[in-house]
């Protein structure tokens, strides 16, 4: 049920934040007041709102794991005291994730506009709790009202260049929803390895999900070490539900036409020459792809696309679109018979077919395709929406097309540079410091108010090229997913580089109580 109590209205033109709650991403509003509530084994989660249950769920999990106990839930009986009260409210023109959260000292009241808005209240809630393991957690008496600015918040995990355990998945899902971000786009294929099962495909794993070897340095060396990994359906369906218990969306990217050389290795009549092909092993850009004037490339993909469907039901299902080199369709007959026959200006059109066609094919699924920039080459499918990754240009130029935009450019959400200029691990090259990554904006000056509607949020993207092992992802992560988290979440006018920064301390110790690695270079740009 919903009620009005400690309904707040949400004033985005400023905010007003209260420093010493050290929340991140910083609140719409909030206001610390004098006075405490404690947390102990005995204090109860009411479930007053129909559907918070997940959410208490999660809070307990959060429990156990970093202070060691976990909480009674119970049905709503008056009077709420000594009790984390989860609830509905009514508020004024909310935006999906709204919430409302009072502590007094009988209790934490937490209301949301939505079943996702009290998560994000609890995930306000966690950040309010000390950073030490005790078995009573004293919170600040405050009254916060808060809601998201983007409704697209997401982070990118490449398990194609290397793979991660399922439990690693889920854990880098928790890290999402403790952020408040919503989205998490799993990079599943790769020329350098084929990660999800695909029954009617059984030589996509047996064969595509392997390579005889990995790069070492910047492609000075090959370790000759076999590298094999894959997810089964059965484990996809188990990732799908857990991130969905946390109101995180899983965009699965199946990439097409280029970075397919595993599947060629799997299956060699989907390329041009016919083979023979091998899984990569080098890192970068192959001139080997799908050949795009065969059928059976197109039923392929439709085929693999129709069991990723069974198993994701997000509306977007990601088709990559980069970095596809034209050297095989220029030389190959069936591809240019295929230009003819369509009436296509060149190589550029030949990819933009492709693309349209497997958007229909998607479409006529009630799915809709996502793609990296270069899909705008050749002429834009009718209802892509695009990430825009090689600068901002892509994004402002499918926005002025009135077409979806994710903003993701390297130079400020590219988790796999260098978090300073002293960087001692390898990486890709480049760096981003973390108050690059708290600078960016993600809606581009160059867009009027009604083309910047199309911006529906930003991601940032976890290449793992340089990244064998969870150690180094959460390294190249923390702390700039924080940063992000705020750019995503807070009102524009909120952010405050100094008060980041001193929040930011508390939430090193957090991390501290999450056991996770984390940078500590590279904290201002000039590193």
């Amino acid at each position: 049920m919903k009620r009005s109590l400690f309904v707040i209205g949400l004033a985005f033109s400023s905010a007003s934040f209260s420093q010493n709650l050290n929340i991140i991403p910083a609140p719409v509003s909030a206001e610390a007041r004098t006075g405490t509530f404690t947390i102990t084994a005995s204090t109860k989660i009411i479930l007053e709102g129909s559907g918070t249950k997940k959410t208490a769920d999660f809070f307990n999990n959060y429990l156990k794991e970093y202070y060691g106990f976990t909480l009674p839930v119970a049905k709503p009986k008056a009077p709420e005291k000594n009790a984390i009260v989860l609830n509905f409210d009514k508020i004024e023109n909310a935006v999906p994730g709204a919430y409302n959260l009072a502590v007094d000292k009988d209790k934490v009241y937490i209301g949301g506009d939505d079943e996702e808005g009290v998560f994000y209240g609890m995930q306000t809630l966690i950040q309010l709790l000390p950073v030490e393991k005790s078995p009573a957690l004293t919170v600040q008496q405050c009254v916060i009202a808060d809601a998201p600015r983007f409704a697209y918040r997401g982070l990118h995990l490449d398990c194609g260049r290397h793979f991660f355990s399922v439990d690693f998945v889920k854990q880098y899902i928790d890290f999402i929803a403790l952020h408040k971000m919503n989205t998490f786009h799993w990079h599943l294929t790769e020329d350098q390895g084929w990660r999800i099962e695909i029954k009617r495909y059984p030589k996509l794993t047996q064969v595509g999900s392997c390579r005889a070897g990995t790069a070492t340095g910047h492609n000075k060396g090959n370790d000759s070490t076999p590298y094999c990994g894959y997810y089964t359906q059965a484990q996809v369906k188990d990732v799908v539900k857990y991130a969905a218990d946390r109101y995180v969306t899983i965009i699965p990217e199946i990439e097409m036409p280029g970075h397919g050389l595993a599947a060629l290795a799997s299956y060699p009549y989907l390329g041009c020459t016919k083979g023979p092909y091998k899984t990569g092993e080098k890192w970068g850009v192959f001139k080997d792809v799908y050949c795009a004037g065969n059928d059976s490339t197109y039923k392929f993909i439709e085929n693999v696309l129709d069991e990723v469907m069974a198993l994701f039901p997000s509306k977007f299902i990601h088709i990559g679109g980069d970095e596809c080199p034209k050297d095989a369709w220029k030389t190959c007959p069936v591809c240019q018979k295929r230009i003819k026959s369509e009436g296509l200006k060149d190589e550029n059109a030949l990819q933009s077919y492709f693309i349209q066609r497997v958007e229909k094919y998607l479409n006529s699924k009630g799915r809709n395709i996502i793609g990296w920039d270069e899909i705008l080459e050749g002429g834009l499918a009718p209802n892509a929406t695009v990430m825009s990754w090689r600068g901002e240009e892509g994004g402002i130029a499918a926005a002025k097309q009135h077409h979806k935009v994710v903003m993701t450019p390297g130079k400020y959400v590219y988790f796999d540079h260098a978090q300073s200029k002293k960087e001692d691990s390898l990486t890709i090259g480049g760096d981003l410091p973390l108050e690059v990554v708290y600078e960016y904006e993600p809606v581009p000056a160059e867009l009027g108010p009604d083309e910047s509607s199309y911006v529906m949020g930003a991601q940032a993207n976890v290449w793992s090229e340089y990244m064998a092992n969870t150690s180094k992802v959460e390294y190249m992560l923390f702390p700039r997913l924080s940063a992000l988290s705020e750019v995503l979440w807070s009102p524009k006018a909120a952010k405050s580089w100094d008060n980041f920064l001193s929040r930011m301390q508390v939430q090193y110790k957090r991390y501290g109580l999450w056991k996770v690695n984390y940078n500590t270079k590279g904290i201002n740009k000039g590193e």
